[in-house]
């Protein structure tokens, strides 16, 4: 990773009154979106080499390449930014358990276990110490509300994909199923990024999760 420009002077973070979470600006044109996009991927860069205590307007906007005042177009506060990328990280990893889960449908629990076991290891391989920043800042920015609101939404996908597989007993609801193996997939990936935030062996974070997950289910069958 380049290391971050250092911007010319140092600043306090604004903390303007607080607003509803999520961009202030809707960006429907394509300037727009790409401006939005670029502050919240500066964000996680500063976020990684600083820790959110060093985070700043004036870097993140220097290191987006945007113009200092932009900033507050789009997002109220740093706290704000910081809500909106957990958000929208964590729906990026939603959708690819939805994805790896349909693509599967049909099939044994355990091909479908290890498929989503894939798919979040190829969201988390690439950029290891961002997931690492991820899962520490979800602990002080996430409320229980908006936590377990996503967390719902990721056992929903998991009943869904129980539910479509061809060993699963068709008179057996699947959501507490689904509820346990959320709870170990996250449990695991946000531990071992966090223990080891420049990449978890991969391998055996695999091993353990299908294996953990495809045991338990095996066991809920009845």
């Amino acid at each position: 990773m380049k290391p971050l420009p250092r911007p010319t002077r140092t600043s306090a973070r604004k903390r303007p009154p607080p607003g509803p979470p999520g961009p202030r600006r809707r960006p429907q044109q394509a300037r727009a979106r790409h401006t939005a996009r670029a502050l919240r991927e500066a964000f996680v860069r500063v976020l990684v080499e600083r820790g959110y205590a060093g985070v700043t307007v004036r870097e993140v906007t220097l290191v987006a390449g945007t113009a200092l005042g932009s900033f507050y177009d789009y997002y109220a506060s740093m706290d704000d930014l910081a809500r909106v990328s957990l958000h929208l990280r964590s729906k990026a990893l939603l959708l690819a358990l939805r994805g790896a889960a349909g693509r599967h449908a049909g099939m044994p629990l355990a091909q479908i276990v290890v498929a989503v076991v894939d798919a979040m290891l190829a969201r988390h391989r690439e950029r290891p110490r961002e997931w690492a920043a991820h899962y520490l800042l979800e602990r002080h920015f996430s409320s229980l509300e908006a936590y377990l609101e996503m967390y719902e939404r990721f056992v929903d996908a998991w009943a869904e994909a129980i539910g479509a597989a061809t060993d699963w007993p068709a008179h057996q609801p699947p959501r507490e199923a689904a509820r346990v193996a959320q709870a170990i997939l996250y449990g695991l990936f946000a531990n071992q990024h966090l223990t080891h935030p420049d990449g978890p062996d991969n391998a055996a974070l695999r091993r353990m999760a299908s294996e953990a997950i495809g045991a338990y289910l095996h066991a809920a069958r009845r």
